[in-house]
């Protein structure tokens, strides 16, 4: 069945009407292949906005973040590319599994939150979309995210924990979106990420664009590493797999490189510092936000659980700093923004923020490798 979010001939209704149901998509939850989504027609993303606003309108009125301009003196003579990166928050793990203690299950309701999720991606217009923890893939995010001109894809985790949950939606997993008008894919890589040797639960994704508008090909790849405390060696290693597949996708650092992910790693583990010190020259974009741009972010995630209260920093957009200049990025949510029931809550739909950056290339990349 699907519910009407708004009167019944609303336009978001009959493209949720036109998605598989949740029974089709137990059948085909294995199939990485896209939907045809050919045969649907364009949807306006205003309407969509205008629809999720009507669901929502018994729910607080969205958080107001603003961009911070980093954007030195260099000129640029194309349009910047919007990278946006966000762990959503996998429904079956909401309802399920994580166990947010001071989060009402009201607050968690797919229908609704579906909204929230759609209401800020549609509010930042990603060119990029990066997403992890998705399990809504084949009835939610394909087929709205293809109207609105994106192509997509999606890599589930071979073992997903959302299995276990009753009534589960398939497999989570990363998935990527990028808006066809802007750019022409080149190569796509799905990675099962491997640590000392043997294949992890842990994807990725990485895809070379072309950008139609410079004609420059760059490298974009998702991944969501290991969680939990005690599994550091084991992320470290899943990074150092990751770091590997790109050396040869990026040909050694010759395509730009942006690489977005939920690294379940603070700022003091060693997968952060191979990033740090790779061959490919990357930067953590949010890095410029702090006065001396050498600072993670305090946070960009926030829950209680049983066990307490989490505030780690474990998000983030990597990028060549030869080749790729970050103009501007998302500032965070404040801790009086957030409440103290902390996240996710009837105002934000994940227990992650999402990070938003806009890039542009360098106008000489070589002089600086």
């Amino acid at each position: 069945a699907v519910c009407s979010m708004g009167n019944s001939t609303s336009r978001l209704y009959s493209v949720l009407a036109k998605t598989l149901s949740s029974g089709a998509v137990s059948q085909h939850q294995d199939c990485l292949e896209q939907l045809d989504s050919a045969q649907l027609d364009p949807i306006d993303p205003k309407d969509l906005l205008e629809e999720c606003q009507v669901v929502l309108q018994k729910r607080p009125p969205r958080f107001q973040r603003n961009f911070v301009n980093l954007k030195k003196n260099t000129a640029s003579n194309h349009r910047p590319i919007r990278v946006m990166q966000w762990n959503i928050l996998a429904q079956a793990l909401g309802e399920g599994k994580d166990n947010f203690v001071q989060c009402p299950m009201e607050a968690l309701k797919w229908e609704e939150r579906k909204c929230l999720i759609l209401e800020e991606i549609l509010a930042y217009k990603p060119d990029i979309l990066c997403l992890q923890e998705v399990d809504h893939y084949f009835d939610t995010f394909e087929p709205l995210l293809s109207r609105l001109g994106y192509q997509c894809t999606f890599f589930p985790k071979p073992w997903s924990p959302c299995l276990d949950v009753e009534r589960n939606n398939g497999p989570d997993g990363c998935a990527m979106f990028f808006l066809k008008e802007r750019f022409e894919l080149v190569s796509s890589a799905n990675i099962r990420l491997t640590a000392m040797k043997l294949k992890t639960n842990q994807v990725a994704i990485a895809q070379t664009l072309k950008c139609h508008e410079t004609g420059r090909l760059f490298c974009i790849a998702v991944t969501h590493l290991k969680a939990r405390t005690g599994w550091e060696r084991f992320r470290s290693a899943q990074g150092c797999d990751l770091l590997q597949n790109l050396k040869n996708i990026t040909q050694g650092a010759k395509i730009p490189l942006i690489v977005c992910g939920d690294f379940n790693a603070e700022p003091t583990e060693e997968v952060y510092r191979e990033f740090s010190n790779s061959s490919l020259n990357l930067n953590s974009a949010y890095k410029l936000l702090s006065p001396d741009g050498q600072s993670e972010p305090p946070y960009t995630t926030w829950k209680i659980r049983p066990s307490g209260e989490c505030r780690h920093t474990l998000d983030y957009i990597w990028y060549s700093q030869h080749a790729l200049n970050v103009n501007s990025a998302l500032g965070l949510l404040t801790e009086e923004q957030i409440g103290p029931n902390r996240l996710p809550s009837f105002n934000y739909p994940s227990d992650h923020l999402s990070l938003v950056c806009d890039f542009s290339f360098n106008q000489d990349p070589d002089r600086l490798l």
